[in-house]
């Protein structure tokens, strides 16, 4: 047997040998249609079972051609620091400038379509002057055993294992791109880091998260994921989405999600997922550039924390903060 929920709908789908059921958890009445076309009671014993969810597997869709869903995952990582002097701030600019140079962001995204199963075709990369780094990635799927043609709806799980994938994508590519920048006189320097992964056929940008957030010293993070177009069944009808999500935060690890606070913005009905992440804990050594907390006065490193935390603050709630106001 193989069954689903799509929580966007709320309705139960399974497969018992040659019947299909399909039925609404919020109806007491339940029934449902087999191939035929003939309405039949659906047994409440194993309707309890479903909705407790110790059966629910697999449901595999018989397509028309390929999978033409395009699923587009933007990623922004913020890492914040504190360089005193002008001296500082430019040693920092450089420092993340070396680390994250465009053969270390390839390492990187190499490592992602690995996650996601997919074969890189090309790449390509730039550094900067007087700073910055960028490097894109063309993908296309892997292949596999499974039919050609089909796609499995399974429930949302964190990665990265890599995916089995099939077909093929023509118009799949991750990009990197980095900015450092300083505050003028406050002696804040920040890093951001934007990862676009756009793909269409079976693979899944989200299976490439918990490596993307554990691969960059993240302390704000920004991630927003959208599904777009549509794919047909044999039987002509459109599918817009191929997968079960509720949330982006379905895909990370929960050592993840134990170390940031979370906040979700999602549309539902039109496949756009938002969330936002910020480090809950946080040890001040470890954004101090050239210095140690232990040679700074407590009321300096009380400031300079306050700083900090203004800085992520206000990088997290994407606005600026008034004079004063609680952090």
């Amino acid at each position: 047997m193989a069954a689903a929920y799509d929580p966007r709908v709320n309705v139960f789908a399974a497969v018992l040998g040659k019947t299909i059921f399909v039925w609404s958890r919020t109806r007491i009445g339940t029934r449902a249609m087999n191939p035929s076309g003939a309405r039949i009671k659906f047994p409440l014993k194993l309707l309890h079972l479903l909705e407790g969810g110790t059966v629910a597997q697999q449901v595999k869709v018989k397509l028309y051609g390929f999978n033409n869903l395009t699923k587009s995952l933007s990623f922004n990582i913020y890492d914040i620091c504190y360089a005193n002097t002008s001296e500082q701030r430019q040693a920092y600019i450089e420092y993340i400038d070396e680390v994250y140079n465009a053969e270390r962001l390839t390492q990187i995204l190499s490592g992602v379509a690995d996650i996601m199963g997919a074969n890189i075709l090309n790449i390509a990369r730039q550094d900067y002057e007087p700073q910055g780094a960028s490097v894109t990635l063309l993908i296309a799927e892997e292949e596999s055993g499974e039919a050609e043609g089909t796609y499995v709806s399974a429930p949302a799980s964190p990665g990265p294992l890599p995916d089995t994938v099939l077909a093929h994508l023509d118009k799949s590519h991750i990009t990197v791109h980095t900015y450092p920048e300083s505050h003028p006189f406050h002696g804040v320097s920040t890093f951001r880091v934007d990862i676009d992964i756009s793909t269409c056929g079976l693979i899944s940008p989200l299976k490439a998260l918990n490596y993307l957030i554990h691969s960059f010293d993240s302390d704000i993070v920004t991630m927003d994921y959208r599904i777009r177009g549509f794919t047909r069944d044999v039987e002509g009808r459109k599918h817009f989405i191929d997968h079960e999500i509720n949330s982006i935060q379905n895909y990370l690890a929960e050592d993840t999600l134990k170390r940031y606070h979370t906040i979700d913005v999602n549309v539902f009905q039109e496949n756009i997922f938002h969330t936002k992440m910020i480090l809950k804990d946080w040890d001040i050594n470890d954004y101090l550039f050239g210095e140690s907390a232990t040679d700074l006065a407590p009321a300096e490193r009380a400031r300079i924390r306050h700083q900090l935390r203004r800085e992520m603050m206000e990088i997290f709630a994407g606005r600026n903060l008034s004079p004063g106001q609680e952090v």
